[in-house]
C-alpha cells in the first residue's frame, strides 16, 4: 500500500523540486496581461485568509450537502455500473476512498469519477446561477487528491476549503461572462464544461502549482470538457459530473508534470475559439489577484441553491405550487386528493424541451418532468426520494392526473433559474378553479434552507449507507473543518 502510494505521488511532488519539464514552463510564462494568465495567477496566489467567515460558512454547508447526496447516490444503479466498470477495467490502485463502500478504494482519478457520478445520480446536488452544479464536480476531486497525498502532507481543513472555494469561484466567474449561461441550457450540460475547469482549478490550488501551471491546467481542462444535453434524463447524465471531477483532476496532474496548452484559452481571440467554443457570446474579463484586504468571492454575493427532493431544479417551483393546491383540496374533503375530483390541470412554466415530459418512462425522465413532479405534489402534498421508485411512478391515480395536464409557456416566465416561476391551476369537475404559484421555492439561493433543514436532509441521505454515529460525526467534522490541522478526520468518515 505504502509503496503504491509513494509511486503515485512522487512525480507530482517532484514538480516542486525542479522537475525538468516544469522548469521549462517557468522560462516561458504566459503574458501577464491575458485573461488566462490572470486566472492562473489568482488560483496560485489566493490564500486561506481571503476566505471570509460567510464564505466559509456557506461552503461548509455545500460540502456537507454534497457528501450527503453522494452517499445516498452510492445506492443507485448508475453508480453501481460506474463502480463495476472501474473495478473490472482498470488495475487496482487502492488510494482514494469511494462513497459509502467500506474497504473499497480506487486510483484518485477513478475515485473522483465514481464519487462524482454518485453525487449527480439522483439529481440531488446543489445548483447555482448561472445554471450549473458546482460542488459535484469539485468536491470528489479534492477528496481524492487529499487521499493521494502522503500522511504527513495532508492539507489542513482550511487549505481543503480554500481549494474547494477556488473551484467554485472559477466556475461562477466563467459563467458570468455569457448571457447564454444565465438560461436553462439547450446545447450542452454546463457542469461538463465549467465543472471540469473548476475541478482543475481546485486541484491546482491544492497542489500549490505556480501561476503558469495553473493556467495550463485550465487550458488542458478545456480540451477535456463538454457533454450534450441530449443525455439529460438518462443514466448517462451523472457521468457528466463524474467526468468533470475526474478530468479536472487529471488536467491539474498533467500540468504539474509540465504539460503545456494554450496560454490564451480564456481570452477572446478572433478566428480561434478557446472557451468561446462553448459560449458564443463569451466576453471575458481578467480576474483580479487577491489583495491583502481580501477578495470578494461570488459565494459571498450569492448563496447556493439546495434541493429538498432529488429532481431537476426547475421541478421545485411546480412542486411547491402544486403542494399549495393540495392543501386547499384536502381541506375540502377527507384528506386525500382523488383524480375523479379533477377535470383539468394547467401548468404555466418556462419553455424548456428537455424538462417537458408528459409521461416519463424512467426515474431519470421523471426527475426531468414538470408534469410528473406537479402531479406527484398535487396527489401527495410533496415530492420525496420515494416518489421516483417504480411503485410510486406506476400508481394509477398518478397516471390519471398526468392525462389531465396541459402546459403553457407565458412570455413573462423565462427559462432562467433566477427569474422563472411555476404556476399550477386545477379545475375541478364542479367548475371550481384552484391556483398555486411559486416564485421562489424553499431552498433557492434567495430563500436558502436553514441549517436545521440542511442537516435533516443530510441525515436522511447519509443515513441510507452510514451508521447514525458516523453521520453525526460527519456533521461535526464538516462544521469544524476550517479549524482542523489536517483533513484526515473528514476522509476517514466517507465509507
Amino acid at each position: 500500500m505504502i509503496s503504491t502510494l509513494q509511486k503515485t505521488i512522487r512525480p507530482v511532488w517532484a514538480v516542486r523540486g525542479l522537475h525538468k519539464s516544469a522548469a521549462e514552463v517557468l522560462k516561458h510564462p504566459a503574458p501577464e496581461d491575458t485573461v488566462t494568465a490572470s486566472y492562473g495567477k489568482f488560483i496560485s496566489e489566493v490564500k486561506p485568509q481571503h476566505l471570509s467567515s460567510l464564505v466559509l460558512q456557506r461552503s461548509k454547508r455545500m460540502v456537507l450537502d454534497s457528501i450527503g447526496v453522494g452517499l445516498i447516490g452510492s445506492t443507485t444503479d448508475v453508480f453501481e455500473l460506474a463502480l463495476q466498470h472501474c473495478q473490472l477495467m482498470y488495475a487496482a490502485d487502492d488510494i482514494s476512498s469511494v462513497y459509502g463502500r467500506r474497504g473499497t478504494r480506487l486510483s484518485p482519478t477513478l475515485a473522483a469519477f465514481v464519487n462524482g457520478v454518485a453525487t449527480h445520480s439522483m439529481d440531488f446536488d446543489d445548483t447555482w446561477h448561472p445554471a450549473t452544479h458546482p460542488s459535484g464536480a469539485v468536491l470528489p476531486a479534492v477528496l481524492a487528491l487529499s487521499d493521494m497525498m502522503p500522511g504527513n502532507g495532508k492539507p489542513s481543513g482550511l487549505d481543503f476549503l480554500l481549494a474547494f472555494n477556488v473551484g467554485i469561484e472559477i466556475q461562477g466567474r466563467l459563467m458570468r461572462f455569457s448571457n447564454e449561461a444565465c438560461n436553462i441550457p439547450k446545447r450542452f450540460h454546463p457542469p461538463s464544461v465549467v465543472g471540469t475547469m473548476g475541478s482543475a482549478a481546485a486541484c491546482s490550488r491544492l497542489l500549490s502549482l505556480n501561476p503558469s501551471q495553473c493556467s495550463h491546467a485550465l487550458a488542458i481542462a478545456a480540451s477535456l470538457s463538454g457533454a450534450p444535453m441530449a443525455n439529460a434524463a438518462t443514466q448517462s447524465k451523472p457521468l457528466h459530473i463524474g467526468n468533470a471531477s475526474r478530468l479536472g483532476l487529471e488536467a491539474a496532474l498533467l500540468a504539474s508534470r509540465g504539460l503545456e496548452a494554450s496560454p490564451l484559452v480564456l481570452d477572446a481571440v478572433a478566428g480561434v475559439a478557446g472557451f468561446s467554443a462553448f459560449y458564443e457570446d463569451y466576453v471575458p474579463e481578467p480576474l483580479q489577484s487577491p489583495h491583502d484586504d481580501g477578495h470578494m468571492f461570488l459565494l459571498e454575493e450569492q448563496d447556493m441553491g439546495f434541493k429538498r427532493f432529488p429532481a431537476h431544479l426547475g421541478m421545485h417551483w411546480v412542486a411547491d405550487a402544486a403542494a399549495s393546491v393540495h392543501k386547499i383540496l384536502v381541506g375540502f374533503g377527507p384528506g386525500t386528493v382523488f383524480p375523479a375530483q379533477v377535470q383539468d390541470i394547467l401548468l404555466r412554466v418556462p419553455k424548456s424541451k428537455y424538462i417537458n415530459r408528459p409521461f416519463p418512462d424512467s426515474e431519470h425522465e421523471a426527475r426531468h418532468s414538470f408534469q410528473f413532479n406537479a402531479c406527484t405534489a398535487l396527489l401527495d402534498g410533496e415530492v420525496t426520494v420515494q416518489s421516483f421508485t417504480p411503485a410510486a411512478m406506476m400508481r394509477p391515480d398518478l397516471h390519471a392526473l398526468l392525462s389531465r395536464v396541459r402546459v403553457e409557456h407565458p412570455q413573462d416566465n423565462p427559462a432562467n433559474f433566477d427569474r422563472m416561476y411555476g404556476e399550477v391551476q386545477v379545475t375541478l369537475v364542479d367548475g371550481d378553479m384552484l391556483r398555486g404559484r411559486c416564485d421562489t421555492f424553499y431552498g433557492h439561493w434567495r430563500n436558502p434552507l436553514t441549517n436545521e433543514s440542511l442537516r435533516k436532509k443530510f441525515r436522511h441521505n447519509a443515513g441510507a449507507v452510514l451508521a447514525s454515529e458516523k453521520v453525526e460525526c460527519l456533521i461535526d467534522v464538516v462544521e469544524e473543518l476550517d479549524r482542523l490541522g489536517d483533513c484526515r478526520a473528514l476522509l476517514s468518515q466517507l465509507q
